[in-house]
């Protein structure tokens, strides 16, 4: 098997045609109808990629994903009706990896399942291959650099931590500002500029070669695989 897929969908037609191309591809499926079934399935934790509807009996798609995403990185496939651009953009910032609009082609949407799951894995690598660089003792709360430990704000930690958990995830600032305060924040998201240009500093401080944290133009920031 190349792994396994869960399928959240009320609509038994769509879930079968989903069903059947996935495993018709060597995936093992499994299929629920309501979100709470999702978050018990997920929570069993032999889910590989989650193909999620927006409109469920139970709980709309966006705010289920907000709770997969306070216990759980899966990658989340968004399966809709809706089209609009404003839709796409609200599900891409919450947390979603792509998003597929009905009618769709089964077969479009295994291949990009094929390439999240493939994206996936060489961001394991990358998080395996960072871990060499970087150590985060979060009870400590501290991050060591090439084995010399940052001086680090708090903002600055989470900041980082948060980076470092995602090697090759961009950020947006907005998510960043999130991860740090857990409440709006009155102070603009250029904020987080400023934290990444300190932390810039400090990590020159060690290696002056060093450029481990990647700006994305418009986009926001992060850590290089």
């Amino acid at each position: 098997m190349n792994g396994t897929i869960l399928i959240v969908e009320d609509e038994a037609t769509i879930a079968d045609t989903l069903l059947y191309a996935l495993e018709n591809d060597g995936f093992n499926s499994n299929w629920v109808t309501t979100a709470h079934q999702a978050l018990e399935t997920i929570a069993i934790g032999k889910t590989d990629l989650v193909i999620l509807d927006i409109g469920l009996p139970d709980m709309n798609g966006f705010e289920l994903l907000k709770e997969i995403r306070r216990f759980s990185d899966l990658p989340v496939i968004f399966l809709t009706a809706r089209s609009t651009e404003i839709d796409r953009v609200v599900g891409l910032e919450i947390g979603a990896d792509d998003y597929v609009t009905k009618p769709f082609s089964p077969r479009e949407v295994v291949a990009r399942v094929k390439v999240i799951l493939k994206r996936v894995s060489r961001t394991d690598q990358a998080t395996h291959d960072s871990k060499k660089r970087f150590e985060v003792d979060t009870d400590a709360a501290v991050v060591r650099f090439l084995g010399q430990p940052l001086q680090l704000t708090k903002a600055e930690f989470i900041l980082l931590r948060t980076l470092l958990e995602q090697p090759g995830r961009v950020f947006s600032r907005a998510q960043l500002m999130e991860s740090i305060w857990q409440y709006p924040h009155p102070s603009d998201e250029r904020t987080i500029d400023t934290h990444i240009k300190a932390i810039r500093a400090k990590l020159r401080d060690i290696d002056r070669h060093a450029e481990p944290v990647c700006t994305h133009r418009g986009l926001g920031y992060s850590i290089a695989p």
